[in-house]
């Protein structure tokens, strides 16, 4: 029996980590081979088929403040990890963004298993960002390969000696089938004629802290203009209902939140349904370009992280949604850090909640180009395949 770790953390690695453990099954009952997946990750890799080792989505933070709560719990999961490599090292590793947790596991890894071969899979964005000297990565140091999600991901790895292998990116084998607006609509009990505006805005407590009371600003404020307007929010994870409900009710706004359990399922019909969409920075952002909805994109985290990453760390980046990386162009708008109030995201959205209007055409216009700079489907297919022919080869 072939047996791989695949180790992610957070929201967003917990369903692309799904994604990829069915079609690792799928391609192993192709090639008739028995498969274990063992997991860091969550609950939805666990209904796709892995085993769970630990849950790690809520293990995540952006900054430095934020990141503390979170040092124990990763230092007692790293004891963990080592008992069980120790016991019956994997046939491999697949490793899934959650840059910092999984860099750390691919140099220990490369130290006292150096034959167990290891699979970067939706790798860091260091093509996009810079931190101090440009073009540095640790990831060619432990890597056996990397399968890249966009093209220049592949172009950056590939011109500093990695094995590179560009898959696409697996959001693209998800957006396929969309049920049609009043389908979605009638799913939702939402009005069929009545703008909707969805609010995606947070899959972290510190996103909650940090942006919420200007999403839900900008919310009350354009219900207060069209009053009509129907707001819905899914939660980012289970436990965040009664914070949402909380704060859109003592704000006026009138919403319907989706339960966390519900979410996943709900979210095409959630696309399929909205005029437009107040979102976090984040993958939610190509979701919602790939199934057609207008965006205003918000990012915050606290003054100190700010500070650091700007002064000490020299961070950069010229964009910061992935949509506007990938085209390499301001397509969506971006609202960071003292930018983010609620005057702000109201008056980029109005424009875009405005049917027919230039802006909304040129954005929509835009997500067709990003659709095309994507990749093709049969994302996670071929990264399955990739994975498993590393398996099966002896590494150097």
């Amino acid at each position: 029996m072939l047996r791989l770790l695949v180790s992610t953390g957070e929201v967003s690695g917990d369903l692309q980590g799904a994604l990829l453990v069915q079609a690792l099954h799928e391609e192993a009952r192709r090639r008739g081979l028995e498969l274990q997946v063992v997991a860091l990750g969550g609950e939805r890799m666990e209904r796709a088929g892995a085993e769970l080792l630990a849950n790690t989505t809520r293990m995540g933070a952006i900054g430095l403040l934020e990141a503390i709560p979170f040092v124990l719990p990763t230092l007692l999961l790293q004891r963990r990890l080592k008992r069980w490599f120790q016991v019956a090292p994997p046939d491999g590793v697949v490793l899934i963004d959650y840059m910092g947790p999984n860099v750390n596991l691919g140099l220990r890894l490369k130290r006292r298993f150096p034959r167990v071969p290891v699979t970067y899979y939706i790798a860091p964005q260091e093509w996009a960002f810079k931190f101090g000297s440009e073009g540095r990565t640790n990831l060619i140091r432990f890597s056996n390969q990397i399968l890249a999600i966009f093209q220049e991901e592949a172009r950056f790895y590939g011109s500093r000696g990695a094995n590179v292998i560009y898959v696409g990116h697996p959001l693209v084998d998800t957006v396929e089938h969309l049920p049609q607006r009043q389908q979605a609509r009638a799913e939702l009990g939402l009005a069929q004629e009545a703008p909707v505006l969805l609010l995606m805005p947070a899959s972290r407590r510190q996103e909650l802290r940090y942006m919420l009371p200007h999403i839900v600003a900008a919310a009350a404020a354009l219900q207060r203009a069209q009053p009509d307007l129907q707001v819905v929010v899914p939660a980012g994870l289970s436990g965040f209902e009664t914070h949402l409900s909380r704060q859109l009710s003592q704000a006026g706004v009138k919403a319907l939140v989706i339960p966390a359990a519900e979410a996943d399922r709900l979210k095409p019909a959630l696309c399929a349904a909205a005029d437009l969409a107040l979102a976090k920075s984040g993958t939610v952002n190509l979701e919602l370009a790939l199934r057609g909805v207008p965006q205003v994109v918000v990012y915050r985290v606290s003054g100190l992280t700010a500070f650091v990453a700007r002064h000490l760390l020299r961070f950069s980046v010229p964009h910061i949604s992935p949509v506007n990386l990938v085209l390499g162009e301001r397509l969506v708008p971006e609202l960071l850090q003292a930018d983010l109030t609620a005057e702000a995201i109201v008056r980029e959205a109005l424009p875009l909640l405005e049917p027919g209007s230039a802006a909304q055409t040129a954005m929509l216009m835009g997500y067709a180009r990003l659709r095309e700079a994507l990749g093709e489907p049969g994302v996670t297919r071929r990264a399955a395949a990739a994975i498993l022919n590393q398996v099966l080869e002896p590494v150097p």
